[in-house]
């Protein structure tokens, strides 16, 4: 797998970016996992969270994104790891992220979302990362069931204010009927909020289907089934439903495997070009850059090993922007800066 230190260079790279799947805390990167362990006490060599990081399937990568997030246990540890994040997205050329803060866990384990969240904001809107411009989406756990979901809804509605611009659900895409989440996703919307919803990772077509008529979800969370269902892939270009494709995460996870029935799959068979060539928009994400060893120059670096053309990466990148949830003023003047940065780089 190439990494930022070895991958080959794609024209992207000096764009300025958008990156709208990315999980706070699946960006743990193993030194921060070492170093937050020992505020603990809890004593791990590198070596110990290579292991941890190391897995073949779903179940694998849910066990381990329990244990990492076992060790933020108040504000200032989700201080760190946020300043490390917008650190990371910096040196990328990254000016906007949505990132998905896990409040159902931070519930599950009776911390105060609230608080942790303002000590969040308050790295992020810090001096040092005056370039980056970040929002947030409070994501539910789908296996802690609906009550929960209704309470993390309820908090993201609170907390608009401050920047929360979505309500999404993630976890265990298998647990529980899709329509029992949907008066946490009605409510969610009518106060104001946007919608998304991880579908079609490790479950089939019919979750998507579920995640966008049960519940409404605006964009998918990978969404790689819809490889197995053409009808749907056409619906959603003509809807214009958004995919979040994260190329790397559905490797590590084994979600590629399962979708194409191959288990030795390889990125060569993720289905990004097809859902190019039918029209589906489609945003290029980390996920767990953290956990999945990767970046966003990495994910565009593996995109263009598909096949890629220059100009349909510009087209990614863009459609990245197209996706956000800021008002149209903002989505304008963010587009007008990535078009002039294309055209500067000479790549129209």
């Amino acid at each position: 797998m190439a990494t930022q230190a070895t991958r080959p260079p794609t024209p992207i790279d000096n764009l300025p970016k958008a990156e709208l799947h990315l999980h706070l805390e699946g960006a743990i990167l193993p030194h921060t996992a070492v170093e937050l362990a020992a505020r603990h006490d809890v004593s791990l060599t590198p070596e110990d969270v290579a292991a941890r990081y190391a897995y073949s399937d779903f179940r694998g990568f849910l066990e381990t994104f329990k244990w990492v997030t076992s060790f933020l246990r108040g504000p200032e540890d989700y201080a760190l790891i946020t300043r490390n994040l917008a650190e990371e997205l910096v040196k990328q050329n990254v000016v906007y992220a949505e990132i998905t803060v896990s409040a159902g866990v931070m519930l599950r384990r009776t911390q105060n979302v609230e608080a942790n969240f303002q000590a969040i904001r308050e790295v992020a809107q810090s001096v040092p990362f005056s370039r980056l411009r970040t929002a947030w989406i409070f994501d539910a756990t789908r296996q802690f069931g609906h009550d929960q979901a209704m309470e993390v809804a309820r908090l993201a509605a609170k907390l608009q204010p401050s920047g929360v611009v979505a309500f999404g659900m993630g976890g265990d895409e298998l647990a529980f009927p899709t329509v029992n989440f949907r008066p946490a996703f009605d409510y969610a919307r009518q106060m104001g909020l946007h919608t998304v919803c991880h579908a079609g990772e490790i479950g089939g077509p019919e979750s998507v289907r579920e995640a966008i008529e049960l519940l409404g979800a605006e964009r998918i969370g990978h969404g790689i089934a819809v490889m197995r269902d053409e009808a749907l892939a056409n619906s959603l270009s003509t809807r214009r439903v958004v995919l979040e494709n994260c190329l790397t995460s559905n490797l590590c996870t084994g979600a590629l495997a399962k979708q194409t029935g191959n288990p030795a799959a390889t990125l060569k068979d993720h289905p990004l070009p097809y859902f190019l060539k039918l029209g589906v928009p489609v945003t290029l994400s980390t996920d767990d850059p953290g956990l999945f060893h990767t970046d966003l120059l990495a994910e565009y670096s593996h995109a263009a090993a598909l096949g890629l053309s220059k100009e349909q990466l510009v087209q990614l990148a863009e459609q990245s922007f197209l996706a956000a949830f800021v008002s149209p003023e903002d989505k304008r003047q963010m587009l007008v800066d990535f078009r002039a940065a294309v055209k500067s780089a000479g790549l129209v």
